[in-house]
């Protein structure tokens, strides 16, 4: 397999120990050492995944790209910047804040439920392509009575006005003045699963993200609560590849 080689500051500066600039300083004072000789030149380029770099005396523990859940709260934007709205990058308090970092996908503001915070985009595409029909499973409560009617009718894909949603399952776990049901979606409208709701004459008061492909959320994640993918889920994300049809 052939090397996958970066210069050494925008390494260093991935896995945090600031900015381009930043990093130049401290590779310029002699304390980076690449295969234990220490290398003043910035530019030099390196493979992060075959070289030993060590950083004041310290090896470097370089992530090519980064993967987050987190359990979103209402009141947040899926954005990575607002002036005026708090955003889930906001959440990460900084802590990633030399990564460029962002949502895949979104959820309304109201929304709450699992969100992928990530700076693959390749992974990303994958997950929000229509043609890869991602499944995405969604818990809601909605104000009205919700039948096999409804069933029906998302199973065959409901006509929005502008555009005619994919068939989706229903599954109805409480039925009554406020019924409660499970949502699969293969694709991602705005404001998707709220208008085909309304399209039934009925309205969803909660919605939250369960799974998103085979990625399910936490649940000893807090609205608000967030942490790094453990290596099996990110190379399931990853399998997708090969799993969904282009």
């Amino acid at each position: 397999m052939a090397k996958r080689t970066e210069r050494l500051d925008k390494v260093l500066s991935m896995s945090g120990y600031g900015s381009r600039k930043d990093v130049k300083k401290i590779i310029k004072q002699g304390e980076v050492t690449v295969n234990g000789r220490t290398v003043t030149d910035a530019g030099t380029l390196v493979d992060p995944a075959a070289d030993l770099i060590c950083v004041f005396g310290e090896p470097l523990l370089f992530k090519e790209f980064v993967y987050i859940m987190m359990n979103k709260p209402q009141g947040v934007i899926s954005a990575t910047r607002d002036s005026r709205e708090t955003t889930v990058i906001d959440l990460l308090e900084g802590e990633y804040s030399h990564r460029k970092l962002f949502p895949v996908g979104r959820l309304d503001k109201d929304a709450e439920g699992l969100l992928l915070i990530t700076d693959d985009g390749k992974l990303a595409h994958r997950l929000l392509s229509p043609r890869k029909k991602v499944e995405k499973v969604y818990y809601i409560k909605v104000k009205g009575c919700l039948g096999e009617e409804d069933v029906k009718a998302f199973s065959q894909g409901i006509f929005l006005g502008d555009y005619r949603a994919l068939p989706a399952k229903l599954e109805i776990l409480n039925s009554g003045e406020v019924s409660s049901a499970l949502v699969t979606v293969y694709e991602g409208k705005f404001h998707q699963i709220k208008r085909m709701v309304k399209a039934r004459g009925k309205e969803v008061i909660y919605l939250k993200r369960l799974s998103m492909g085979p990625l399910k959320l936490d649940e000893n994640l807090s609205p608000g609560e967030w942490r790094e993918l453990t290596d099996e889920e990110v190379s399931m994300l990853k399998a997708m590849e090969s799993d969904y049809q282009l």
